[in-house]
Order: structure tokens, then sequence, then C-alpha cells
């Protein structure tokens, strides 16, 4: 299905454009259930939530993707790069048994919890009538105006983001906090009174994630963020491995409104994919991850021209 352009703000229903019938929108899979945030509004998709893939048997996991390409059609799987390495092995395995372009796997440089809210995204997104491949390929372009960082007890066993060796070495002092911003410009400063952190320039929400800290400085930053509110998750099970410890609170600012995300989206020129043909945004397909093309280069007229 191709994806129809929109004059207005209000994104469309998931609705084929041709035929004006409903559809299975994609589907948008987590690999735990603390990564399937709350809906954020009515229209949001459920996620799908791929629980055990390391311990269960092949076959049943085979059979389970298998039923949710056959009936959404395509499925995008967003996990972190905390995700376990047999669960990330396990999912490589049952896309190439399925021999299918209709499996994304898709691990944004991002902290747990930012990846549980883009996570979101995708889901009110694939509410829209957006095509598989573009609604993929948003995933990547959404990042970028993702806020994530945490409150930390400890930075010396954090290696994803660059720490000084002042920092390391105030990390022995008792008592000792940091704030951390991972995403996108790295920066890391001691919690204190005139301590801040670089924030985003357009009006965002923030979500909270307690884990076996607690920190009233985050409801601070939010405010120097102008952020439009706070609400809270559950700090997903991965984030201590991702940042080092478990004495952390986790913040992410992010765009919640499905008619700014749908208009950036659709704000940016489609390509089609010369290997699997899907209209795609940006330089690259998620489903096969081939480079995309021009749609009016002469290889990409020759590749939609029926032998």
């Amino acid at each position: 299905m191709k994806s129809s352009r929109r004059t207005g703000v209000t994104p469309g229903g998931p609705t084929d454009v041709k035929s004006g019938e409903l559809r299975v929108p994609t589907a948008i899979a987590v690999t735990s259930a603390d990564m399937a945030l709350p809906a954020q509004d009515e229209r949001t998709v459920p996620a799908v939530v791929l629980t055990g893939l390391d311990r269960g048997p092949l076959d049943e996991g085979l059979a389970g993707l298998h039923r949710l390409t056959e009936q959404h059609g395509y499925v995008v799987v967003v996990c972190s790069e905390a995700t376990p390495e047999p669960v990330v092995r396990r999912l490589h395995t049952l896309r190439a048994l399925l021999e299918s372009d209709r499996v994304a796997l898709f691990r944004p440089a991002l902290p747990p919890l930012g990846v549980a809210v883009l996570a979101r995204q995708l889901r009110q997104l694939a509410s829209c009538d957006l095509s598989p491949g573009v609604l993929a390929c948003a995933g990547r372009l959404l990042t970028h105006y993702i806020h994530a960082g945490a409150v930390l007890g400890s930075v010396a066993r954090l290696d994803r983001v660059p720490v000084g060796l002042k920092a390391h070495a105030r990390s022995w002092v008792p008592g000792s906090q940091f704030a951390v911003l991972a995403h996108p410009e790295p920066q890391v400063v001691r919690v204190g009174p005139e301590a801040t952190l670089k924030g985003p320039e357009f009006g965002t929400w923030m979500l909270v994630a307690q884990g076996q800290s607690h920190s009233d400085w985050v409801a601070g930053l939010g405010t120097r963020w102008g952020v439009h509110g706070l609400r809270e998750a559950p700090l997903p099970a991965e984030s201590p491995l991702w940042w080092g410890t478990g004495r952390l609170v986790e913040f992410c600012g992010y765009l919640a409104d499905l008619s700014v995300l749908y208009q950036l989206v659709t704000s940016v020129r489609q390509t089609r994919c010369h290997w699997c043909g899907l209209d795609v945004i940006g330089d690259r397909c998620v489903f096969c991850r081939a480079t995309a093309q021009d749609p009016a280069s002469p290889r990409a007229l020759e590749s939609r021209t029926p032998a």
C-alpha cells in the first residue's frame, strides 16, 4: 500500500487509500512488557510483546512471528542496545528462517526509556495512513527529537557516554549524583542547585522512571526545559545494564502530539527502495537494509518496470 500525503495536520485513519477499506496497522513489537508504555491517546495501537524468545522452542517463536506477518503484513521490532544478546540472536534467526523482508529489527542508540517512548510514537503513527516502509523509517527520524538521560548515583561503570576522569573520581564520594544526557548530545554534570543540561528547543513532555533512587532535581530540569508536563513510568529492566548502575532516575523529553509526529514524517521526501520496492524516507530501508534511491533515477525507474 502506498502512503497518501494530506494537506492538513490531522492524520488519516487506518484505511487503504485506494479502496477505502479498513486495514490492519503494521505491528510494532517490543521484547518485554515494561517496554510497552500505556497508550498516549485512544488511537495508539497496542504493542505486540515478544516475551521469552530466547527461552521457548524455536518452532514456537517461528510460528508466532509468521502469524504476526500474516495478520499485519509487516512487523517492526523495536529493542534497545541493552536487550540480551540471546534475544537479539533469536530475532535474527527467526527473520532469516522466514526468508522475509517484512520483519524489521530496529535498535536505536537510545537508553531503554527512550526506546520505549520511540516505540510508542511508532504505535501512534501506525494508526495513520503511512505505508509500512515510511512508518519503519520514521523511527530513525523521530530519534533526533528525543532527549534521553538519567540521574545516576555513580558513573564509574557508565561506558555509553564519555565521562571525564574528574567525574569518575567523584563517583566514589558518598552521596554524589550525576545528571547525564545520553542523547542527542552527550553531557555529564554533577547534580547541584545550578546544574542543568541543554534541553530541546521545542515543546516536549517529560517521562520519568524511578529506579532505586529518587531525585527532585529531574522535576526542576523539566521546569527549566519548559516541558508541558511530567508523567511517570516504571523503570525498564534493561536500564540498569545500559546505565551501569541500579541507582538511577531515568528521564526522557519527547513529542507527544500525534498531529506533530505525523507532520514531521510526511514532510520528509519519500523515495523507493530499489530492493524491496517499499516507499521509504531517509537513506536506508529499515526492512531490507538496502540503500534507498531517488524515484526518478534511471535504475529506480527500471526496477519498477514489470518484466
